[in-house]
């Protein structure tokens, strides 16, 4: 158990590095890292070979799960910066519909009366921005569209992913985002590199991989907002 612990440390920490950019500043990656660690010991104590999978499969799984429960529960974004997220949005959205393209952060920040530096630590601030939350099918009395159509048990914004109409509507938002954007979605959702990796590869700092990938969720939200006010309307 102690042997397959110290073999498997760094995938601990590669986990957590990855799982970063989805999470808010005051996230701290070494205790991402302790409670990878106690994931990965329960991992070892528990894995068995005669069920034919990879230790590193199942230990990943384990990690990632220890993470999560760690995780769930907090109050990953304040309120107020969901709510300078929002209009930024709705300024792409404006700005998008006037331009036929995606609009440069000059044009956002400019359209939004705002210096590039405060748009840019805005966006900053929002890093563990989702794309999509429950209460953005609300209405003013707190009442979901989730609730009416799921069950009670089903009632997750991560459902949604599985419809086929709203796949191809992501899909045909990611293609509409600026080119270095979308590769950066693919180097983190697909090929699995961490901000550093993904800076390397850009040749910016982890710090501006972190904004853009906020800075691409808040494209895709703005991309959703005719789609999600067609299910509130239907």
């Amino acid at each position: 158990m102690i042997e397959r612990v110290d073999q498997h440390a760094a995938l601990v920490k590669r986990i957590a590095h990855h799982l970063m950019m989805r999470l808010p500043p005051n996230i701290e990656v070494d205790d991402l890292i302790q409670v990878g660690m106690l994931g990965l010991m329960e991992a070892a104590q528990h894995y068995d070979e005669q069920q034919g999978v990879l230790f590193e499969t199942f230990a990943s799984q384990r990690i990632r799960g220890a993470m999560l429960d760690e995780l769930r529960g907090q109050d990953w974004l304040p309120r107020q910066v969901r709510k300078q997220l929002k209009e930024v949005e709705q300024a792409m959205h404006k700005l998008e519909h006037q331009l036929g393209r995606a609009a440069t952060e000059n044009e956002i920040a400019r359209h939004m009366g705002l210096p590039l530096e405060d748009l840019q630590k805005t966006i900053d601030d929002g890093r563990g921005h989702q794309l999509i939350y429950l209460d953005d099918f609300g209405d003013d009395d707190d009442h979901h569209l989730l609730d009416v159509l799921l069950p009670d048990t089903e009632a997750n914004p991560h459902l949604l992913l599985e419809k086929q109409h709203f796949r191809q509507v992501l899909v045909n938002a990611i293609k509409a985002l600026p080119e270095r954007e979308q590769l950066l979605m693919g180097l983190y959702y697909e090929q699995e590199l961490n901000l550093k990796e993904i800076g390397e590869v850009l040749s910016v700092s982890e710090s501006r991989v972190s904004q853009l990938h906020t800075q691409a969720i808040s494209r895709l939200r703005s991309h959703l907002t005719d789609w999600i006010a067609d299910k509130q309307t239907n």
